[in-house]
Parts: structure tokens; C-alpha cells; sequence
């Protein structure tokens, strides 16, 4: 009788799996990346102790730390963006 066994994914791997969502990557889209189920993913994080987030906590996180402009840095931002078009256009 032949089995379909898949050998346990290196420890390397795994190791930069957890590293990766320690960073802030999502499982779901490691998995699609590296081809290999997210639920894995999960596992070997819980395992190593690493909290698990979202992607709407992701994305809420970064757009908690980007400070907001304030309307004179929006205002030299606007100026910037021109005169560097200005310029690229000239060469």
C-alpha cells in the first residue's frame, strides 16, 4: 500500500516561516509564497510563541505609524512633487 507522505518541511524553514510572521507577513500569504499550508505556518508560530495577526491588524498597525501631515508639510510635500516633475521633464 503506498502512502502519499510529504517529509516534515526543514527546520530552517520553518524557523524563517515564524521570523517572517514575527515581522508582520500573514501565514495565508506565506503560504501562497513558499507553498505550504498556512495552518503550518500557525502551528509552528504558536509553537515558538509568536502572536498571530490579521491582515486588517497589519494593515491597521502600519497606518497607525505613519504620522498624519500637517497641512504646511502637505503643502512643501505638493511643491516638491511639482518642481521634481519639472525637472524630470527638462532632461
Amino acid at each position: 500500500m503506498t502512502q502519499n507522505y510529504k517529509p516534515a518541511y526543514p527546520a530552517e524553514f520553518r524557523q524563517q516561516m515564524v521570523e517572517l510572521v514575527a515581522l508582520g507577513k500573514c501565514p495565508k500569504q506565506l503560504s501562497k509564497v513558499f507553498g505550504c499550508h498556512y495552518t503550518s505556518i500557525q502551528t509552528w508560530c504558536r509553537a515558538a510563541g509568536v502572536p498571530i495577526r490579521s491582515n486588517q491588524a497589519i494593515a491597521l498597525a502600519a497606518t497607525l505609524s505613519i504620522p498624519s501631515l500637517s497641512a504646511n508639510e502637505r503643502q512643501e510635500l505638493l511643491e516638491l512633487r511639482k518642481k521634481l516633475n519639472r525637472v524630470e521633464m527638462e532632461h
